[in-house]
């Protein structure tokens, strides 16, 4: 009979490179936000996939890039802590001709451990396959990787073949997790999580960056299967907050409208979700309001 295996797999790749996507793929269910812009995910999240054969723990970091503030070193920090804590590491980029500051910078990084590092080029339905021998070739001479595994997390290929590969690398070990556990992340980080994924989609580039979701309150009303949420979208400036509100309330409007559906799929529950916007300038520099919106730098 086949040893049960156990293991941590973290994710880590620069910005918006589809670590967020792949994941919520192997596990078969949304956990981590997605989004076009850079720096989507804040925080280190933890997703388990657990099978007969095993359970693997995913966890999926922030992009590592050079930070520009507070918030930014407290997200490379959470990413390149994982190296050194897990059994193996996927290193994730995109399918270009040429290996950019970015990734040559997280090459030298995973140069100083041991752990097992398995390169997986993302988006592979984007470019032809002879041009993806070359960029094989190109990463091959700069590291020595265990594995070199091509893929589309959007479209699921190759995904399969990643798992089986996983488990040749996960020592035996124990159910770290019950089996119908998906994630470590408490439910109201999710349900902020998804509030701020739906302003990502819907403002302009400048203002994302600058906006945390805390929420207030998350209260079941009575025995009917409803429930009341509040939730306070954090902005750095006035003209953030008129953009966030839009004309006549609509833009904050179609946020709460696409948020509430996935929040109720997401419970299981009806939900009443009351939106409100508060300035803080200048937050992603403050360590007194990093904490109190989940950034904390005592969990690194």
């Amino acid at each position: 009979m086949s040893q049960f295996k156990s293991g941590f797999v973290t994710l880590i790749g620069r910005p918006n490179v589809g670590k967020s996507t792949l994941m919520n793929h192997l596990i078969g269910q949304k956990i981590a936000i997605t989004s076009n812009k850079p720096q989507t995910t804040r925080n280190k999240i933890q997703t388990i996939l657990t099978e007969e054969r095993g359970q693997v723990i995913f966890i999926d970091t922030p992009g590592i890039h050079k930070p520009s503030h507070k918030l930014g070193e407290y997200m490379v920090n959470t990413a390149e802590k994982t190296f050194k804590e897990v059994d193996v590491v996927l290193f994730l980029v995109e399918p270009n001709d040429f290996i950019g500051k970015g990734d040559s910078y997280i090459l030298e990084q995973l140069q100083k451990i041991k752990t097992p590092v398995i390169l997986i080029i993302n988006k592979i339905d984007t470019v032809k396959k002879e041009e993806l021998l070359t960029i094989i070739a190109k990463y091959q001479k700069q590291y020595d990787f265990k594995e070199i595994i091509p893929i589309s997390a959007l479209q699921g290929e190759n995904t399969g073949q990643l798992i089986d590969i996983l488990y040749n690398y996960l020592p035996e070990g124990p159910q770290f997790f019950p089996e119908d556990m998906i994630t470590d992340q408490p439910e109201r980080h999710l349900v902020s999580e998804l509030i701020r994924e739906k302003t990502l989609r819907l403002l302009k580039d400048e203002i994302p960056h600058g906006i945390a979701v805390v929420i207030d309150q998350m209260k079941k009303r009575g025995e009917r299967n409803l429930i009341d949420i509040d939730a306070t979208i954090i902005c750095e400036k006035d003209s953030h907050k008129r953009i966030i509100i839009g004309k006549q309330g609509t833009m904050i409007k179609e946020i709460g409208t696409l948020a509430r559906e996935e929040i109720e799929g997401l419970l299981g529950s009806k939900v009443n979700l009351q939106l409100w916007i508060k300035i803080k300038k200048n937050w992603r520099d403050s360590d007194f309001l990093l904490n109190n919106f989940g950034y904390d730098k005592r969990e690194q």
